[in-house]
């Protein structure tokens, strides 16, 4: 980036127009130069199936691509940069130098800009001037309505203000990045420096980008049109969840840890939201998990618990709707599937997975996916125990047949949720772990934190009454499942260091999904293990 300002600059130097407009003009070229490489480069990011593409081949060895959308921000923080550089040094130093410059000098040095000497209000009111203001409103608009305080709701405005609030707003002002280029292209072709259309540099930095950019998007418009699915079962639990459950499309491959594109034309026909892909690969059916945290997927909500029914028979949730409910079910788009960070789980000996209230999401497809494979294994081993290659008493060691069927040998999860009630909609994967998981491969930790720690005096109570159902029933009192609830949070130095101390030697591969506080927390314990022993930590966090 400094290499391209640098070039730029120094190339601009040895113009005639720098004796009149000096070194503003040289800081606006250098930050012209760099803002067009970077208005290239804030596409990639959000290129999805080119990203999910290179996640296959053998380039993430040596350039991550686990973090495209923090990536997509920085490079939008070079943009509002390189804006500054660009239209500041334009507005307020070189045009006011240009409009002030005596005559004689504007002859001999800035003839470029025509015969008669413009004034600043020329300036700014032509192509180059009226499409560089308009670009940096539009921008401006887009940059603001995508900060946190805006996407997330995190400002209250009266009505009717409160609309440019939300992540609809932000999904709407984005596209406003349609009409950013077309400006940005016409505003490249008029450059009062430049006469020669080949030495005119914007088109030639947008003509690929743009090109791959507009084949991602009518990709993936006909692709959701030929993935054509059918709601199957709607079930909404406590704490605002919603599951889905739809047919799956003979074409629609994925791995576990994937995510997919989903749209609901009820609610909105423009915008598609990501959501973790929480069946197996295995399953017939494909189900998401849905927890209300904004104005869509509040809407969406609604939307779905006007077919719902009250639970019969003592189903967990509190609406439900099948193939069988009168009522007819809201129609759904789906688009993917788009590669993540978990989706390289296979990669590890060993799994860590931390999930936090609805970050649980990512990990349920992996516990299945393991679960199916166990479950495979204990078939294999009931017809011959040579064919999954029994381990060898004499080496230890277990066969190529068989670490080729399930290279990872452990695998502990580690939820954290405030309500209880989360648990309903999980209940099903724990139990389902605990009765066919006869090699203990997987292992479950949920954790409560609305509940004071264990050995808390003021949780006694309901830790001595969850014990002895635990030990009479098999059932965890809190959770309903037949995994013990722990309560308050985990001490993650001691959970490190008894994987560190059970799996020496091994490549263990931590995966997060959940607030960025303790993303930190488990980075920093990654490294400082790794700087201790033989095990090997590798993190990764989830990112939509």
């Amino acid at each position: 980036m400094a290499g391209l300002f640098l070039w730029k600059f120094f190339q601009y130097k040895q113009k005639s127009a720098f004796q009149v407009m000096g070194y503003c003009l040289l800081t606006a070229k250098g930050g012209a130069e760099t803002l067009k490489f970077n208005m290239v480069l804030i596409l990639l990011p959000v290129c999805r199936n080119i990203i999910t593409w290179l996640r296959s081949t053998k380039l993430p060895l040596f350039q991550p691509f686990e973090d495209n959308i923090n990536f997509h921000k920085t490079i939008a923080g070079g943009i509002v940069v390189g804006i500054i550089l660009h239209a500041g040094n334009h507005l307020a130093c070189d045009f006011p130098r240009l409009a002030n410059a005596p005559r004689s000098r504007y002859e001999k040095y800035l003839i470029d800009f025509g015969e008669n000497k413009p004034t600043y209000l020329d300036l700014v009111r032509g192509v180059e001037g009226v499409t560089g203001i308009l670009m940096v409103i539009l921008m401006m608009i887009a940059f603001i309505l995508a900060t946190s305080w805006f996407r997330r709701s995190g400002i209250k405005l009266p009505k009717p203000f409160d609309r440019i609030t939300g992540f609809k707003a932000f999904w709407y002002s984005h596209h406003l990045f349609v009409i950013v280029y077309i400006l940005l292209i016409v505003h490249g072709t008029y450059i009062y420096l430049v006469h020669k259309w080949y030495l005119k540099t914007t088109w030639m930095y947008l003509a690929v980008p743009v090109c791959l950019y507009a084949g991602e998007r009518i990709l993936r418009f006909f692709r959701s049109r030929y993935y054509a699915v059918q709601v199957l079962k709607i079930a909404i639990y406590p704490g605002n969840v919603l599951t889905l459950q739809m047919s799956k499309p003979l074409q629609f491959l994925y791995k576990s840890g994937q995510y997919m594109l989903v749209q609901c034309p009820a609610v909105s026909p423009f915008e598609w939201h990501p959501f973790s892909i929480t069946s197996a690969p295995g399953d017939n059916f494909l189900s998401i998990q849905i927890r209300q945290l904004g104005d869509w997927t509040r809407e969406l909500k609604r939307v779905f618990s006007d077919a719902c029914e009250a639970p019969k028979d003592g189903k967990s949730g509190l609406l439900r709707a099948d193939e069988s409910t009168n009522k007819s079910l809201p129609k759904l788009l789906i688009d993917g599937p788009y590669g993540a960070p978990a989706q390289d789980y296979r990669k590890y000996d060993v799994l860590q997975l931390v999930g936090l209230g609805i970050g649980a999401t990512p990990f349920i497809s992996i516990l299945k996916d393991l679960l199916n494979k166990v479950i495979k294994m204990n078939e294999q081993d009931s017809v011959s125990d040579f064919k999954v290659g029994i381990t060898d008493s004499s080496s230890n060691r277990i066969s190529p047949k068989r670490r080729k069927l399930l290279k990872t040998t452990n695998a502990y999860f580690y939820w954290v949720t405030r309500e209880q009630g989360s648990f309903d909609w999980f209940h099903g994967i724990m139990n389902e772990v605990d009765e066919q998981d006869q090699r203990g491969v997987i292992e479950m930790y949920n954790y409560l934190t609305s509940v004071y720690e264990e050995g808390d005096v003021r949780s006694a109570l309901i830790t001595m009454v969850q014990t002895l159902n635990h030990a009479k029933n098999g059932v965890d009192v809190v959770s309903g499942t037949r995994v013990r609830m722990h309560f308050g949070r985990p001490n993650w130095e001691k959970v490190f260091s008894k994987t560190a101390t059970k799996h020496a030697n091994a490549r263990i591969g931590v995966f997060y999904c959940g607030a960025p506080v303790l993303a930190k927390e488990l980075s920093r314990l990654c490294y400082e293990f790794n700087q201790k022993g033989s095990t090997k930590f590798a993190f990764h966090k989830e990112h939509y």
